[in-house]
């Protein structure tokens, strides 16, 4: 499978998940590491907050 070898982020669990697992519409990734994924939110939140104040 595709998700072999990747790391996610699931969001209903919030817990890093490897491989195939809880369906992609509830989960961040895929990501190389599992460093990446444990750090999903805290990445997204910066980005959310950088596209914010390219808005202002």
């Amino acid at each position: 499978m595709a998700d072999e070898g990747h790391w996610f982020f699931c969001l209903k669990h919030m817990k890093v998940e490897e491989g195939p697992g809880c369906p992609d519409k509830i989960r961040m990734g895929p990501y190389d590491t599992k460093e990446q994924a444990e750090h999903a939110l805290e990445h997204a939140r910066e980005r959310n907050e950088s596209w914010d104040a390219q808005d202002s």
